[in-house]
């Protein structure tokens, strides 16, 4: 099987439950970190101009609102978000999945908080829908390490790609040389050292 890159003509971003509630319940990898690297995916999608389909679930309990940062960074993206109403996988809410599906893109890159719960459905979902899938593994985290670890394997195991935010963005941008790939390692160099 020959391997064709991701990148801006073939792929979308999903980001499931970046929200400041489920956020903290995460232990796995530093919340600072999870949110660095979620936000710089969103900056990526907006340089690369990327379908990008957001999703909360909850938004008035526990689990609330969706990072500030995203509305300001994809604003369209943030008014269109699909609010769910307590449905684990994202792919069994109509709305979230007539959104995947509007993309038009076969190629997804899933990243979601948490990876143990919010992730690993919706990722093995879309696999066994016929798609590529790719999940940034720590632009989310977990509650413990093992719940973390046994939601990353089971993914690998069925059939999603692992990656982190750093090889990702490296695969979109295949060359730092374009107008693209300039923004793209200035971000990437600006969110490391803040």
């Amino acid at each position: 099987m020959t391997y064709e890159r991701f990148n801006a003509d073939n792929a979308a971003l999903l980001l499931i439950d970046h929200q400041v509630g489920t956020m903290s319940w995460v232990k796995s990898i530093p919340f600072e970190e999870v949110k660095r690297n979620a936000l710089m995916l969103a900056q990526a999608a907006r340089i690369l101009k990327l379908p990008v389909v957001l999703t909360s679930s909850m938004e008035e309990h526990a689990q609330g609102p969706l990072l500030s940062e995203l509305e300001s960074i994809l604003p369209a993206a943030f008014s269109a978000r699909i609010k769910r109403v307590g449905i684990v996988n994202a792919m069994d809410d109509e709305n979230f999945a007539a959104a995947v599906r509007a993309t038009g893109r076969r190629k997804l890159i899933i990243a979601g908080v948490t990876n143990d719960v919010c992730t690993v459905y919706p990722a093995l979902s879309l696999v066994r829908d016929g798609f590529e899938v790719q999940v940034v593994a720590d632009a989310g985290g977990s509650p413990t390490m093992m719940g973390d670890d046994i939601a990353l394997r089971r993914m690998e195991r069925g059939g999603v790609t692992l990656t982190t935010t750093g090889q990702l963005i490296a695969e979109l941008a295949g060359n730092w040389t374009t107008p693209e790939g300039g923004q793209l390692v200035q971000m990437v160099m600006s969110a490391l050292q803040a």
